[in-house]
């Protein structure tokens, strides 16, 4: 899956826990009847989010849990509006794919789309001959731009982020973007919402990737790894947030589901043991030298990027700089095909690798896996 299976397949403590919660029961709808795994794992990531986000109402999919983080945001400011990223990902659901930016096959055919949703630039430095601290300098200033120009702070909700863009192309918000974020909608009431669905739960070295940066987001988002493959999501904020969603207004038949919420724990219990991401650090940067070592011998890699174990490279025109789609395709092919690695693409114009690893992978898979783009480099060149 894409960054799902975060503790590899069938791991035996996710395992053992979704069994004996099988033989328990399967099913208690939580608008209905409070089982009793609920408030354990809510109180688990109460202890792993950010601070003051202690309360948390669960989903299916990361999807639902992204419409339901605005819902909960115009309910809690009564305002109507919603700031973007370009190249972010949340979803395939109809808010869901008005706030995707990362390419138009998400959007097409389905218009007219929700309105009030308004996209700000996010600070790309590949291809733009732009510094981390220029591009950074211009995001803010365009965000402040959107602010007086088209959606003013008082209609405007909330701004969400992918802390590390996903579909978008693996690019990791610098931590001052981050900042300046927090910093602009603490100057307007405005709601910061994190999207951690694909880079939360251990992917990028820490549990939530807001962690290195000390920003602290209203709303916190997570799904993917959160249950080793088991459908379940999380919309976490502090519980005087959460009390401003009016009873009855959201809710779902399996969000919470028993059998999720024990797959959840077991999951946590496995990230959390003394130093699992100590080593997900580690292989993350085994990772990274090894595909910078490729990247010296080959100049149309572009850029490689990542934190942890959410890894990219770039491909581009040595000469012109244009994406080169093409080459990357030829790539991921060949590792397909020869190597039996899978790997899959990303960016608005498909030319990024992205690497997303079981978080358990080992150095000798790292090793494997490295050898096969090598091949592949040296196939397609």
């Amino acid at each position: 899956g894409i960054a799902v299976t975060s503790t590899g397949h069938c791991h035996p403590t996710v395992v053992a826990a979704i069994a004996e919660q099988a033989q328990r029961f399967v099913h208690a709808q939580v608008n209905c009847y409070r089982h009793d795994l609920l408030e354990p794992l809510a109180a688990r990531l109460a202890e792993l989010a950010p601070a003051d986000i202690d309360t948390f109402f669960f989903a299916n999919s990361g999807a639902e849990a992204t419409e339901g983080a605005v819902k909960l945001a115009k309910q809690a400011t009564g305002r109507p509006n919603v700031i973007v990223f370009q190249g972010s990902f949340h979803g395939r659901t109809h808010l869901a794919m008005a706030m995707t930016t990362s390419k138009t096959g998400y959007r097409a055919g389905h218009t007219p789309l929700p309105s009030g949703v308004f996209p700000s630039t996010f600070p790309h430095t590949v291809g733009t001959g732009l510094t981390e601290n220029d591009a950074v300098d211009r995001a803010l200033a365009d965000l402040r731009f959107l602010l007086a120009s088209q959606t003013a702070p008082a209609e405007t909700a909330a701004v969400i982020l992918e802390p590390v863009l996903g579909e978008g192309g693996y690019h990791p918000a610098p931590d001052r973007f981050l900042r300046g974020i927090r910093e602009i909608c603490d100057e307007h009431g405005i709601l910061f919402i994190a999207d951690e669905v694909q880079c939360g739960f251990g992917r990028t070295g820490h549990m939530f990737y807001v962690e290195r940066s000390g920003v602290r987001p209203d709303i916190l988002v997570m799904a993917k790894g959160i249950a080793s493959g088991f459908p379940i999501a999380a919309i976490g904020a502090s519980a005087e947030l959460m009390q401003r969603w009016p009873v009855g207004s959201h809710g779902g038949t399996y969000g919470g589901n028993p059998i999720g919420c024990a797959a959840a724990l077991a999951t946590i219990e496995v990230l959390t043991a003394d130093g699992f991401l100590d080593a997900v650090d580690a292989r993350g940067e085994q990772l990274r030298a090894g595909l910078s070592t490729l990247a010296d011998a080959h100049p149309v890699i572009a850029d490689v990027r990542g934190p942890g174990l959410m890894v990219a490279i770039e491909f581009r025109d040595p000469v012109t700089g244009e994406p080169d789609a093409a080459r990357t395709a030829a790539v991921i092919a060949h590792c397909r095909e020869q190597s039996r690695v899978l790997l899959m693409n990303a960016g608005t114009w498909g030319n990024v690798i992205r690497f997303m690893p079981p978080l358990v992978i080992s150095e000798d898979e790292v090793a494997l896996v490295l050898d096969a783009v090598g091949a592949a480099m040296a196939a397609t060149a």
